[in-house]
């Protein structure tokens, strides 16, 4: 696969991850609001019934922060914090929601913290202090709070960063890319010389006339700059030959007319162009 065609599905492929992942973090979201309103409702129905009251009103659930929830009654009451642990880690339970919270609970009037505790995957780090003490009867309201725990590397978050990330990349090695392309296209395209009504590309071994390309040989190409580089000179045949053919200090001259005789049929569509023996010296580019 081209590189173009390579980056620009890699891209495409990215963004629909992202996009992917962010509506499903969004739905997620959503849900888990909605089920942990569920689930303190649920929960403060329990302590009520546990005191015996099945009368009073539980308030509406708010959700005052992305992470922290309200949880409040109509009337007074009073209860053991043993029976708040319990009622509130199974609503939890039931509906698969995030082992990791705190729970405080608040005086209406003064709004300092009556009790707190939390509750950790890690039960190592669990804290439930003063089991057993009763609150004493008053107006309180409960706030749990879930805790932003180390993140596993699939994160919600961390995918969404990876993929911008990764995004990023694959744009910035894909316009770089395409940049030295046209750069190196740009520049080999015009590192030609004219010879007559041909455009000579030694990088790309050929001569091009009109639309059509003739290709050269290595050693064409390099007669032929040596050539190009001395327009209507004479070059003699051994400093052709020790430029093109020597290798290790052997020189094989004989191949010398073999290629200028190529280069001939090769430019011989230009009348103002000849490629001329002068006896006993060397050869010469006669440009007209």
């Amino acid at each position: 696969m081209e590189k173009r065609p390579f980056y620009f599905i890699t891209g495409i492929c990215i963004v629909l991850i992202l996009l992917s992942v962010i509506s499903c973090s969004d739905d997620s979201t959503s849900n888990d609001s909605a089920k942990i309103k569920v689930a303190l409702r649920e929960a403060g129905n329990q302590l009520l019934l546990r005191q015996q009251d099945s009368t009073s009103i539980i308030l509406p659930v708010l959700q005052t922060e992305s992470s922290k929830y309200q949880l409040a009654f109509q009337n007074h009451l009073s209860f053991e914090p043993n029976e708040l642990v319990a009622v509130i880690d199974s609503s939890f339970t039931v509906l698969s929601l995030s082992q990791n919270y705190r729970v405080e609970v608040i005086q209406c009037a003064t709004l300092e913290v009556a009790y707190s505790y939390e509750i950790h995957k890690d039960e190592e780090q669990t804290l439930i202090p003063c089991s057993g003490r009763f609150l004493p009867e008053d107006c309180y309201t409960v706030r749990v709070t879930f805790l932003n725990t180390s993140q596993g590397f699939f994160s919600r978050n961390t995918l969404i960063y990876t993929g911008l990330a990764a995004l990023l990349v694959v744009l910035l090695v894909y316009f770089k890319t395409k940049s030295k392309r046209t750069m190196t296209s740009e520049s080999t395209s015009e590192n030609y010389s004219e010879i007559g009504s041909f455009k000579f590309y030694p990088e790309q071994n050929k001569l091009v006339k009109a639309a059509t390309e003739i290709g050269l040989s290595k050693k064409e190409v390099e007669l032929l700059e040596i050539f190009v580089a001395h327009p209507n000179q004479v070059i003699k045949r051994d400093e052709l030959s020790k430029k093109v053919w020597e290798d290790n200090g052997v020189i094989v001259g004989r191949s010398l007319d073999t290629y200028i005789s190529k280069l001939r049929k090769k430019l011989k569509d230009d009348d103002r162009i000849k490629l001329t023996n002068v006896h006993g010296v060397g050869y010469k580019l006669e440009l007209l």
